[in-house]
């Protein structure tokens, strides 16, 4: 049965919590310059980079120009399409063998890097700052590293990928830890179990289906990148798709923009039904 509160007792709850309800000043004032901030930034960047709506309305001319010269697109010849074709599963074997062991790397750096799992200060904060520097930069500049190093070729983008996502795989795996409900590691505590023990039948049964759930996504995401670094010679697709675009065959480029949106379109769906059947749910 609800109680109602009378007048007295409400105005002595809120006179009681009356900072929590009304919020501090302190509190207000970083609101105040967040906003102020991000709208400073919003102005800076209309004004640096030149934003013009004029100019978009005088390129859509030139898109549909550009569009009329793709259509219909068209590979030039047999060969050429079945070369096209291989480097398209080029750049999926670069996705998902890049993606995959950089999830297997980071797996273990994801439990360095979690607070429920190591409590030591120095080991964490290293930890975490080494995943930020790796993935504070972006996969296209890993390419170019690795291309200087290795050599050119899908190997040096694979290589690209790795790296790129080992960053944000380690990152992601540390929070899902964190995040994880501790009463399966007390009941483990409480039989006897070790440390291994706690992270074996506490943790991992807790974030292996949010860890596989983000590594096909990722798989999906990164057949989209592959493309991408392809372009600075790390094999693929995107070899092709630069060259098509240099030398003006614009047929050929719309005909590799549909094999790319196939095959994203078709990862897309394999790995949104495996993410569904992990998590115990049905896909819509």
């Amino acid at each position: 049965m609800t109680l109602a509160l009378s007048a007295n007792d409400r105005t002595a709850l809120v006179a009681r919590h009356k900072a929590a309800i009304d919020g501090s000043l302190k509190t207000r004032l970083i609101t105040i310059a967040v906003i102020v901030g991000l709208t400073g930034l919003f102005l800076y960047g209309l004004t640096t980079l030149e934003v013009s709506i004029w100019k978009i309305i005088h390129g859509l001319n030139n898109l549909g120009i550009f569009v009329a010269l793709m259509l219909p697109p068209d590979p030039g010849s047999l060969a050429r399409a079945m070369l096209f074709v291989k480097a398209l599963f080029e750049t999926i074997a670069i996705a998902f063998l890049g993606t995959i062991l950089a999830a297997i790397f980071a797996f273990p750096l994801g439990f360095i890097a979690a607070k429920n799992v190591v409590a030591n200060r120095v080991v964490h904060f290293l930890a975490r700052r080494s995943l930020d520097t790796v993935r504070g930069v972006d996969a296209l500049i890993w390419a170019l590293i690795w291309v200087n190093v290795v050599g050119l070729g899908p190997f040096a983008g694979m290589l690209a990928i790795m790296t790129s996502d080992l960053g944000a795989f380690g990152k992601l795996y540390s929070e899902a830890i964190e995040s994880a409900d501790r009463k399966p590691v007390e009941g483990v505590t409480s039989l006897g179990g070790s440390k291994l023990h706690e992270i074996r039948f506490g943790l991992i049964p807790q974030v292996l289906p949010v860890i596989a759930s983000q590594v096909l996504y990722y798989i999906e995401s990164n057949t989209r990148s592959s493309t991408i670094i392809g372009i600075v010679g790390a094999g693929g697709i995107g070899l092709y798709l630069a060259e098509t675009i240099r030398t003006l065959e614009w047929q050929q480029v719309s005909f590799l923009i549909l094999l790319i949106l196939a095959a994203v379109t078709a990862i897309d769906f394999l790995s949104s039904k495996l993410r569904f059947a992990i998590i115990g749910q049905r896909a819509v």
